[in-house]
């Protein structure tokens, strides 16, 4: 499972724990999270902007 950064803020999305806060359950794969979600903290970068930093464990 991947991680990706967004480049604003520094949030980091883990495939691993994904984002239950924004309906997406540990395991939720970055393909399946929709084209236009944006940032939960900044809410300045969508999608698109966010840079993959690696595999979690």
């Amino acid at each position: 499972m991947a991680c990706y950064r967004c480049p604003v803020c520094d949030y980091v999305y883990d495939e691993t724990k994904g984002a239950p806060r924004e309906g997406f359950p540990p395991g939720t794969p970055w393909a399946q999270i929709p084209d236009d979600w944006c940032c939960p903290d900044c809410g300045v970068r969508e999608k698109i902007d966010f840079e993959m930093t690696g595999v979690s464990a």
